[in-house]
């Protein structure tokens, strides 16, 4: 039988060769991992740095490092915020593999510690573009109800915003919220918010890494065209058994880990749950709104060279109204992940995944119960090859199967009327290829560029619709509309058949010259393709909206992204400068027809259109790393557009009938256009007892349509619209503040604990979700009426461990 494991083991040896030539020097490797002593916790992003040559590497997802180095006698420092450093002499005379445990460090407040942050920027690598928070950091930024929440800490960065108070998702460099990969464990979460935006879905006892591209993406992601968001939950302690929770207003939460076999395999299981709508009967409401959800994690260290882990994440949502109303959604992802060490130079990981995103609906008083989602299994296998500290090779395939509910109607009880209808489900699925070359030509210059092939198939479904001339959209020259094409046919397909295919070639490239120890210059370039389009027309995505796949009618979103940063590192490190500026272009981006109707649409492409979007601006970041008093001050100036312009279609007398285009073909403000966004972080550590933090956040309105007119019809006044986003929400601005108490009683006892007072909105400035427009029944005048979700809103929650 063919085996493929010479080959395996042949591939590092020719690409050493052809790197280096036969006569290169001398050169041996040392490899390894990086963990925490207390726990065998790997930990991600350690820096393993030989001063003497300025070089080094940083420990991969599962803490393995790989380096090589000439033959000689080298002093290593490993370093990693909130650890006690390591400096190690070591002899390169063979290959060596070496475990480093790192201790946690006890800081000492009347003293600056110089630590290495994994916040901070990187002067020397090419890699830009990326937001790194620490999960002390996520815990101590002030948010509402007083739960700890990462998407909320995201949104305090340049270049990320949300849309408002309450909105679900995130919106990069002026990008749509389904443009973002979310990644927990590598699974794919398709709605990252609980509560219809309130909390986010993950729990940050469980989160060991927080990571965000939102630019010079590696080659080896895909699919979105925005950014990508990287969380990585902990392993487990596989050394002795702890707990840690917190009791909020709104939530609590506990988390549990421990060793299975000691020093060999580990458990992790947390949970949260809000209770909140146990005290609604208290105000004489017969409503419901909660969430729960579970994380879990177990590991195993096979061998030396082996590593097995499995992880997953329930999550639900329960939202009802008098029981005549009722609403549950929520994501499941399940990940076996396999870590095998081919050599001391070649790492590789093999995981299959599945991912479950489900909508369901039961309304009493019409008789129904309606459910739809998503859902994916994906098989991926990434390799890592380490040549040498200045050349590294990753390279990999991943293949993802996609199944589409739009929706099912199921009648709730025998006298309901109601028939049971299922929208037609689609297939498809997505393949990738990549190849990403980290390379460190001199002191002063190092790359990061790869390519990735991607290719997506869209498989047979029972029913699809034919149209005249091919075309789901009609326009009425007449009366400048948009209309739904009428079918003038259907067909069916097998599962095996395809509708349509795409291929596409996704090459990126990230340079960074550096203009001496402290200041750096970068670029890069960025092509990616997005496969799967949210059907929203909302300025929020809501659990209600349907993911669709490019086939027929949907080309694929291809991005083009373009940016140049100046970074500095100030004062040794003290402080840090972060100065980008960006250029985003998307062909292909969905756009809706006046009037579009998405919910429970069995002809989608009968409301949409293809048109283009872009979004530039510059971003700034000023950090304050050390000292008792740390945070930073974020600013983002930007634009975001988008355009569908008309049609050519037909020909009458030689001359061309073109259509308006929405909008009249001109370009519009997106829903998540911000020109200014404002972020200042501060965090004071007075003593080992308090310790404080605040937040402020200033935003430029959300685009939104105010009427501009109104007409009498049959008696009734009808308001008219102007163009899209013309007008403005007011600016958005708020200030937090929080402050922590840990009691002087935890020293020298296994229990420890703390008290989080915390104030949103300290000044409850009522800031506007929305912005509706009625007549006056008593003075019959139209007045605007202001929505607002929150003002000043008080929280304490406990936390402890043990």
């Amino acid at each position: 039988m063919y085996s493929s494991r010479p080959l395996q083991r042949l591939l590092p040896i020719v690409l050493t060769l052809l790197f280096y030539g036969i006569s290169a020097q001398e050169r041996f490797t040392l490899s390894g991992t990086v963990s925490e002593v207390s726990s065998n916790e790997a930990l991600i992003g350690v820096s393993i740095v030989i001063p003497s040559l300025k070089t080094g590497v940083s420990t991969n997802e599962y803490g393995f490092f790989s380096l090589t180095l000439p033959r000689g006698t080298y002093e290593l420092q490993i370093t990693y915020l909130g650890f006690e450093e390591i400096s190690e002499t070591v002899v390169f005379d063979r290959d060596k593999k070496m475990n480093f445990q790192l201790t946690e460090k006890a800081e000492v407040l009347d003293e600056v510690v110089v630590t290495e942050n994994v916040e901070q920027l990187n002067i020397r690598k090419p890699q830009m573009s990326v937001n790194t928070l620490s999960v002390q950091t996520i815990k101590d930024i002030p948010v509402v109800l007083g739960e700890a929440d990462i998407i909320k800490s995201l949104i305090l960065l340049p270049g990320v915003s949300n849309a408002g108070e309450g909105a679900s998702g995130f919106n990069v460099r002026g990008g749509a919220a389904d443009q973002n990969l979310i990644l927990l464990d590598e699974a794919t979460i398709f709605n990252s918010s609980h509560l219809f935006g309130f909390f986010s879905v993950f729990n940050p006892d469980a989160i060991k890494d927080v990571k965000l591209f939102k630019g010079a993406i590696p080659s080896r992601y895909g699919g979105r065209v925005s950014s990508v968001l990287e969380i990585f939950q902990k392993e487990g302690n596989s050394k002795e058994f702890k707990m840690n929770g917190g009791i909020g207003a709104v939530a609590s939460r506990l988390l549990a880990e421990g060793p299975i076999a000691k020093d060999k395999s580990a458990f992790l299981i947390g949970g949260r749950a809000s209770y909140a709508h146990l005290f609604l009967p208290l105000f004489d409401l017969d409503n419901t709104a909660y969430f729960y959800d579970l994380n879990t994690k177990i590991n195993f260290k096979l061998n030396e060279n082996n590593n097995l882990f499995l992880s997953g994440y329930f999550g639900r949502d329960v939202f009802s109204i008098s029981n005549n109303f009722e609403n549950i959604y929520g994501n499941s992802v399940l990940n076996l992940r396999w870590n095998h060490l081919f050599s001391d130079r070649l790492f590789s990981n093999l995981s299959l995944i599945y991912s479950d995103f489900y909508y369901g609906l039961e309304l009493d008083f019409v008789g129904f119960k309606w459910n739809s989602g998503i859902r994916n299994f994906n098989i991926k296998y990434d390799l890592k090859n380490y040549i040498s500290d200045t050349f590294q090779i990753n390279y990999g395939l991943n293949n993802i199967y996609y199944i589409f509910n739009p929706g099912k109607i199921v009648p709730n009880s025998p006298e309901s009327g109601i028939v049971e209808e299922q929208l037609i489900k689609k297939y498809a699925d997505e393949f990738a290829a990549y190849v990403d070359v980290e390379h460190t030509i001199s002191s002063s210059l190092s790359l990061q560029y790869g390519l990735r092939l991607s290719h997506f198939i869209r498989f047979g479904q029972e029913e699809l619709n034919v149209y005249e001339n091919n075309n789901p959209v009609t326009f009425d020259p007449f009366l400048l509309i948009y209309q739904e094409a009428q079918p003038i046919g259907t067909v069916a397909s097998s599962r095996s058949e395809q509708l349509a295919s795409f291929t596409n070639l996704e090459p990126r490239l990230a340079i960074a010259y550096t203009l001496n120890d402290e200041q750096s210059l970068k670029a890069s370039y960025t092509r990616m393709a997005q496969y799967l389009h949210l059907l929203s027309n909302t300025s929020s995505p809501t659990p209600l909206d349907v993911w669709t796949p490019s086939g027929p009618f949907v080309e694929p979103q291809l991005l083009d992204q373009y940016a140049l940063g100046y970074f500095r590192s100030i004062s040794d490190g003290a402080y840090s400068l972060e100065t980008e500026v960006f250029y985003k272009d998307i062909q292909n981006r969905i756009d809706y027809i006046d009037g579009a109707n998405l919910i429970a649409n069995n002809a989608i492409e009968q409301v949409i259109l293809n048109g283009e979007a872009r979004a530039y601006g510059l971003e700034v970041l000023l950090r304050k790393n050390e000292g008792r008093f740390k945070g930073w001050l974020a600013y983002t100036l930007s634009r975001s557009e988008q355009r569908t312009p008309g049609r050519n279609l037909s020909f009458d007398n030689g001359r061309s009938n073109r259509e308006t285009g929405i909008n009249f073909s001109r370009w519009y403000s997106t829903p998540y256009d911000k020109t200014h966004d404002i972020s200042l972080f501060g965090s004071y550590d007075l003593n080992k007892k308090w310790s404080f933090n605040s937040n402020f956040v200033y935003q430029t309105g959300q685009p939104t349509n105010y009427p501009v007119g109104q007409f009498q019809f049959q008696g009734l006044t009808v308001p008219f619209y102007g163009l899209r986003n013309q007008e403005r929400l007011p600016a958005y601005h708020r200030l937090d503040l929080s402050a922590t108490l840990t009691p002087k009683k935890n020293e020298n006892r296994n229990w420890q604990a703390e008290w989080v007072f915390s104030i949103y909105n300290v000044y409850s400035r009522m800031n506007a979700a929305a912005i509706n427009f009625r007549r006056n029944q008593d003075t019959g005048v139209n007045e605007a009426i202001r929505t607002s979700i929150f003002g000043i809103v008080p929280a304490v929650t406990y936390n402890f461990k043990f």
